[in-house]
């Protein structure tokens, strides 16, 4: 599989295919309305080649789309193809890879994301002491200033569950989540505090496994789904390694994916007794 501006290079392709096979033009009779060559439309199709907004925005006036919400959504992903990131991202450019940028944009496009994680606290849910303490472990000897950068990142991510609309979260957490205490106590008691603060957002879903369900689909290793508004084919998995990440978008694997995270949240804890044991967590410490 192909990192992640690849990805959405092909996505787009594969939705501006469909979208001209449905007014019944040929590639070539697409690409004589807006005045390019036959192999620029192709290209574009395959994933081969980028397409700027404006490039996406004269094929859907050539394909009669004038769905507002269609027509955004195609030109986001035709910028993040292309460019890999959002505006505030552009700044930590240099630092980021990548999949990183990739993966950042597509997490301020999305209308939902349904993770599950079993060892650390979901980026989007984290407090900057306990983003830092997660970073330095996993990033050891990295230079302060570059720790400092990459928690600031961290953090302005979570304006998606700002936004208007904000993202649709869904979290199930394992429980050894909560109970490892990364960056010492007072750090973890404000981290779960702060769940409990977030857990209270219309929009945010937060659920726990507790440890006597033992194994367990998904114990092997976190992942995140993301959807998309107005076309389901644009979801895709996420999974992190330690240098890398995969992105999967078949649709036999978004399906397995997705009847894997009904199948854990199922195995969780409801709402308030997930919440209730955070809250037990957080007053008697970690561990």
């Amino acid at each position: 599989m192909g990192h992640g501006p690849a990805v959405r290079r092909r996505k787009l392709g594969e939705e501006l295919r469909k979208l001209r096979d449905g007014t019944g033009l040929t590639s070539g009779a697409a690409a004589s309305l807006v005045g390019w060559h036959q192999s620029k439309v192709s290209r574009i199709e395959t994933g081969r080649s980028g397409a700027k907004p404006a490039d996406v925005a004269r094929l859907l006036d050539a394909y009669g789309i004038d769905d507002p919400q269609l027509r955004s959504l195609l030109q986001a992903l035709a910028d993040s193809a292309g460019s890999g990131g959002v505006d505030w991202a552009q700044a930590y450019r240099s630092l980021l890879p990548p999949q990183y940028r990739d993966f950042i944009s597509l997490e301020s496009q999305a209308r939902s994301a349904r993770t599950l994680e079993t060892s650390v606290v979901p980026g989007l849910l984290q407090t900057p002491a306990y983003a830092r303490a997660v970073t330095r472990a996993a990033l050891g000897g990295l230079p302060p200033d570059k720790v400092d950068s990459l928690v600031e990142v961290r953090i302005a991510r979570q304006e998606v569950l700002r936004g208007d609309p904000p993202l649709m979260l869904s979290a199930v957490l394992d429980e050894a989540v909560i109970r490892r205490s990364v960056g010492g106590p007072s750090v973890m008691r404000e981290q779960l505090r702060h769940l409990l603060d977030v857990a209270s957002l219309p929009h945010v879903r937060l659920h726990v496994i507790p440890f006597q369900h033992g194994g367990y689909v998904g114990l092997t290793g976190p992942f995140i789904m993301f959807s998309f508004p107005a076309i389901s084919d644009l979801d895709v998995v996420v999974i992190d390694h330690l240098t890398s990440s995969l992105y999967l978008e078949r649709r036999e694997d978004l399906e397995a994916y997705s009847a894997a995270f009904d199948t854990v949240q199922a195995l969780a804890l409801p709402s308030t007794e997930s919440l209730n044991l955070i809250a037990r967590t957080a007053r008697e410490g970690p561990g």
